[in-house]
């Protein structure tokens, strides 16, 4: 009878989390389907009418249109204009999201974000002198690395700020979570405060481009662009999956998971590596886009919990989903002009956070 009462409720654990696994790969395949519809639905929405069924079925059947003139301007929209969009808002929802999930792993906690500590402030901050200084004080620099440096000095910023967060908020081999979110606020004050000393010393056409840029895009997406943070944003994602057994166990504490076998600092040297790398870059081309990174791994922890090999690949396919959804609502809203997408982002993700709060603060002692 002993052995039976032990063996139930350790069967039920396991079938439990057999059912949790389940539930998992049923998601991820209908976050897969869900990105490819927002895929279609962002090629198919703009203020032009260019008609993306029309143009891929043309380059699939080798069809010779009526109008050439016109099919030629829908093959210059489509291609040339919303696939790049498109595929870097995929790129960056997918850094944006599986950044957040691994720092919340990181510093186990769910209010952990690239965004609210800081991470993208110094991204922004390094990415603003580019285009600020670039042409005089960094000139060196920017043509020593041409087209790297905006996205190198965007990585260096944040890289740099999530070193000194971590190394303020952790003391004995324990991070404090008040320390980390009290620093990363002040961080992020100072970061934004420099931008803004750059914001004003800046001409007239830069001063333009900077504003609209901080507030979030994708409208300056090309093939370009992809080409060059593209690999830097691909190499990010591609290491952050090999974490996940690590991140599972940090949830348990860093002296359990160092008894576990697990590599602690390797573990958060690399995550911070990677997270820097995939939001600079990201920032570097998108501007600032806010609250993916945040809402994206709690909304997937509610649907499959908290075992980071599914909720990375999820918050992956999630993330691009968001983005492009959020996307195709800044083309369309108040079309033929463009809403920036930072805009639309905090619109939606700011409620979403202040739930969290609200929800967390009998847990959350700040």
């Amino acid at each position: 009878m002993a052995e039976q009462s032990i063996a139930g409720p350790a069967g039920r654990v396991r079938a439990s989390d057999g059912d949790r696994s389940a539930r998992a790969r049923i998601v991820i395949l209908l976050l897969s389907v869900a990105l490819a519809l927002s895929i279609f639905l962002s090629l198919t929405s703009g203020a032009s009418d260019a008609s993306a069924v029309r143009v891929i079925r043309d380059w699939l059947t080798g069809g010779v249109p009526a109008d050439t003139a016109l099919a030629a301007r829908h093959r210059l929209i489509v291609y040339d204009i919303r696939m790049p969009r498109v595929l870097l808002g995929v790129l960056i929802g997918a850094a944006l999201a599986v950044s957040g999930a691994v720092m919340q792993g990181l510093f186990r906690n769910p209010l952990a974000d690239p965004g609210l500590i800081g991470v993208s402030a110094g991204s922004s901050l390094g990415a603003v002198a580019i285009i600020v200084l670039g042409t005089t004080w960094l000139a060196p620099v920017t043509l020593a690395l041409g087209t790297l440096a905006l996205p190198l000095a965007a990585f260096l910023g944040g890289l740099a700020v999530t070193l000194l967060l971590y190394a303020i908020a952790t003391r004995h081999g324990r991070t404090s979570v008040a320390t980390m979110l009290l620093a990363g606020l002040a961080i992020a004050a100072l970061a934004m405060a420099l931008t803004g000393i750059l914001v004003f010393v800046a001409d007239d056409s830069q001063l333009r481009d900077l504003t609209f840029w901080q507030l979030g895009s994708l409208g300056g997406a090309t093939w370009p662009k992809i080409a060059t943070v593209g690999p830097v944003i691909l190499l990010a994602l591609a290491t952050m999956p090999f974490l996940s057994r690590g991140l599972d166990a940090l949830a348990l504490g860093e002296a359990t998971a160092g008894h576990l076998g697990i590599p602690v600092q390797r573990l958060k040297y690399t995550a911070i590596v990677g997270v820097s790398a995939a939001v600079g870059a990201s920032v570097a081309v998108s501007g600032g886009i806010g609250f993916i990174g945040i809402v994206v791994p709690h909304l997937l922890r509610l649907a499959i919990g908290p075992d980071n090999r599914y909720l990375l690949p999820a918050s992956a396919l999630l993330g691009a989903s968001l983005l492009l959804l959020a996307d195709a609502v800044a083309r369309t809203v108040v079309a033929p002009a463009e809403l920036p997408i930072g805009i639309v982002t905090a619109v939606a993700g700011a409620p979403f956070f202040l739930w969290i709060l609200l929800r967390k603060r009998g847990v959350i002692d700040l």
